[in-house]
């Protein structure tokens, strides 16, 4: 899994480099819980169950239909969002989907059951460069350092860069001609 502090980033460089014209705040606010939600299972842990169960940790939650359904309700949900139900719909559905790809491009865990409930398997992405975070008991170590620095190069810096260059972009096509020549 990566870390809390690196699932909304993707989310967060989309709602920068699109602006507030496109990503309303509170659509971006919905996008951001969406990026987290999927760890909301390591409760199971303390329900008694297994990482490997359906319900534990990279089960349902992580799921392709667990993605649908938070679409589903984000179009539900698109008049406080302040957007259509399309955009709604995508933008958190995107969003929970972006949880299930950076944990498959961890180095361990037992992969994302993406195909729950139609199957049972977990995947990794083929590619899997980002190391694998410690629960919070090994999180503030040596590992966890380690951790933080390979989420930074794989995951914050191409955020970063996606932000910045959307935002430098959106800036320079919205200037206007008159103030060019002022």
């Amino acid at each position: 899994m990566t870390t809390l502090i690196t699932h909304p980033l993707p989310v967060l460089a989309v709602g920068i480099a699109l602006g507030s014209r496109v990503i309303p705040p509170r659509l971006l606010l919905a996008g951001l819980i969406a990026a987290c939600l999927p760890d909301a299972d390591v409760l199971a842990f303390k329900l008694g169950i297994a990482y490997a169960d359906a319900f534990g940790h990279r089960g349902f939650s992580h799921s392709l239909l667990f993605a649908a359904l938070c679409a589903a309700l984000a179009a539900l949900l698109c008049r406080p969002l302040r957007c259509g139900p399309l955009k709604a719909g995508l933008f958190v559905g995107l969003a929970a989907l972006s949880h299930s790809a950076l944990d498959a491009l961890t180095n361990g865990g037992l992969g994302v059951a993406w195909f729950w409930p139609w199957s049972q398997e977990r995947y990794f992405l083929p590619w899997r460069p980002i190391e694998v975070s410690p629960f919070i008991k090994g999180f503030f170590s040596a590992r966890g350092l380690a951790v933080l620095a390979s989420e930074a190069r794989w995951v914050w810096l191409p955020c970063l860069a996606v932000a910045l260059s959307g935002f430098t972009l959106r800036h320079l096509l919205l200037r206007s001609p008159q103030r060019d020549h002022a």
